[in-house]
Parts: C-alpha cells; sequence; structure tokens
C-alpha cells in the first residue's frame, strides 16, 4: 500500500491543530510571558509525544529506531531553531495585530523552498518556486490591512515576524533531514521518534534556562497547567503531523499545503460575524488557492 500522498491530509490536521495551539499559546503570553508561553508547548507536549511513540512501538511490534550522532545533530538543529522561531512569532504578535503578525512569518514557505534546495537537495522546479510564491504573496494580500504602513515603530514587529519565519524554516529543515537520517523504520515511527527526541531537548534546554533566569514564568505555566497542558497536547499533536508529513514529501510542499488555514480561517471568520469579505481578500485567498492546487498539482 503506498502512503505517499498521505503527507496531503497529514499537513491539513497539522493546520488546524496547530491554529487551535497558536490561539491558546497567545492567550498565555500576557499570563506567563513570552519565554513561558513558548516552554509551554515543550515541557506540556513532551509527555504526549512520548505516549505517541509508545502507541506506534505497540502498533507496529518494534523498537524504535538507533539515533546516531547526524540524526542527534539535526534534531538539536531543528529544537534550537524552533524555539528561536516560536519566541519570535509570540514576541510579533505582542506588538501588532495577529494578522499582520501572520503576513510575516507566512514568508516561511518561500524561504523553506530555498532553504532545502540549498541544504537537503530537495527538488524545486520552477513551476513549484513560482506556486509557491504566489501561495505566499496571497497570505500577504489577505492579511495586510489597507493603510497600515511600516513605519519606525513597526519594524520591529516585521523584523520579528519574518525572523519567525526564517527560523521556522530553517526548523523543518533541520527535522526533515533528521528523519531521513534515521537508518530504518518506516515514516510513522521515523516521524514520531524524532518529535519524542526534539521535544525531550526542547524541554530539557528551556527548563533548565527558566530554572536559573526566569523561573517565576516556569511556576506561573505550572500554575496555569489546564491552559499549558491543552497547548501541549495540541502543540505535541500539530507536530506530529508535520514531521509524518516531512517523511513522506519536501518541507517546501508541506508548508506551502499549509497555507490553506488562512483562507480557511478568513471563511470562518466571516460566517461566524455575519461581515463582508473585500474584493482584496477575495483576490489574496485566490492566490493562495491556485498557488496550492498548482503545487499539489506539480507534487502527485
Amino acid at each position: 500500500m503506498s502512503f505517499s500522498l498521505l503527507w496531503i491530509p497529514a499537513t491539513i490536521l497539522a493546520s488546524l491543530l496547530q491554529t487551535a495551539r497558536n490561539l491558546t499559546q497567545r492567550s498565555l503570553t500576557d499570563a506567563i510571558g513570552v519565554v513561558g508561553a513558548t516552554q509551554v508547548r515543550f515541557l506540556f507536549g513532551l509527555p504526549f509525544a512520548l505516549l505517541f511513540l509508545l502507541l506506534v512501538c505497540i502498533g507496529l511490534a518494534r523498537m524504535p529506531p538507533t539515533v546516531g550522532l547526524a540524526t542527534l545533530g539535526l534534531t538539536v538543529w531543528g529544537a534550537l531553531t524552533q524555539i528561536a522561531a516560536t519566541g519570535l512569532m509570540l514576541a510579533a504578535m505582542r506588538e501588532r495585530s495577529f494578522a499582520v503578525t501572520t503576513a510575516y512569518t507566512k514568508t516561511e514557505p518561500v524561504q523553506v523552498a530555498i532553504f532545502g534546495a540549498l541544504l537537503l537537495g530537495d527538488t524545486l522546479s520552477l513551476g513549484k518556486f513560482i506556486a509557491i510564491a504566489v501561495a505566499t504573496a496571497g497570505v500577504v494580500v489577505v492579511s495586510w490591512k489597507p493603510g497600515e504602513k511600516l513605519s519606525r515603530a513597526g519594524l520591529r514587529p516585521a523584523v520579528l515576524g519574518v525572523g519567525s519565519g526564517a527560523f521556522f524554516a530553517l526548523s523543518a529543515i533541520g527535522y526533515r533531514a533528521a528523519i531521513q537520517s534515521l537508518p530504518d523504520g518506516n515514516f510513522l515511527i521515523r516521524a514520531t521518534t524524532i518529535l519524542a527526541l526534539g521535544l525531550g531537548l526542547q524541554t530539557l534546554l528551556l527548563t533548565l534556562y527558566m530554572l536559573v533566569a526566569n523561573r517565576s514564568a516556569l511556576v506561573l505555566s505550572l500554575r496555569n497547567w489546564r491552559r499549558s497542558l491543552t497547548a501541549g497536547f495540541l502543540g505535541a499533536a500539530a507536530s506530529q503531523f508535520w514531521f509524518i508529513g516531512f517523511s513522506l514529501t519536501s518541507a517546501a510542499n508541506v508548508r506551502t499545503l499549509a497555507l490553506i488555514e488562512v483562507p480557511l480561517a478568513q471563511v470562518a471568520s466571516r460566517r461566524i460575524f455575519s461581515e463582508g469579505t473585500t474584493w482584496r481578500e477575495l483576490l489574496g485567498m485566490a492566490m493562495i488557492v491556485v498557488g496550492v492546487g498548482v503545487l499539489l498539482m506539480l507534487a502527485i
């Protein structure tokens, strides 16, 4: 049985779970700070990642594949860049609206495509690159509000947002390379092994840092354990599906398809609040749909 197209539903599920996690994490930022909210997705997500790995091992009746030094190094790369990306994203959200920050961070697919071609040798045809660029530009058109200009005051969140997208791109590349470097196992156990290893490393590093530099935020995250646990579960579940996608196709394909969350969120918002849709938003959503559609035709 071929699982080559399983990355498509896996990516869609990951996008939906990540949107829910971002909203939960964002609500925690005011209560426990940027570092505390960043740490929550890792500390409270690790138990779920270990549970996922246990279930996969039982289901496949085998142990996880051996993790060598090369795999460990690549996972550390993915873990550290993901920590930086999450912190920069939450910091940007504190200074600008969710929509504008989304426009900045969603430059990630173009950066993933470039980094993937340069560092992993992922195939990047001209058609794929154009599809990725069109879909990414569509996000900017949808998210950017008329009249908003990039002043000196707006430069900092812009740098934070685009920087977050760059680190998310590097993280995706690192994790995909780590999954590919495992010596054996099918796509599911490879993805789940790297998820558990990555979250374990992130939890260790951030917990040690917070014990030394920001113990109060760690205590506050434990006191807000209900919301923290929800963010941890959503983060672990989203990452599980992201990693399944990375194990089956290029990171650029996965991250570009993930842009469908933008028009879906716009449509849901309009239905809930009974608001009209502007021509600019319709144009942006059309660009995203066209870009993703072309990418899928080329990928399939």
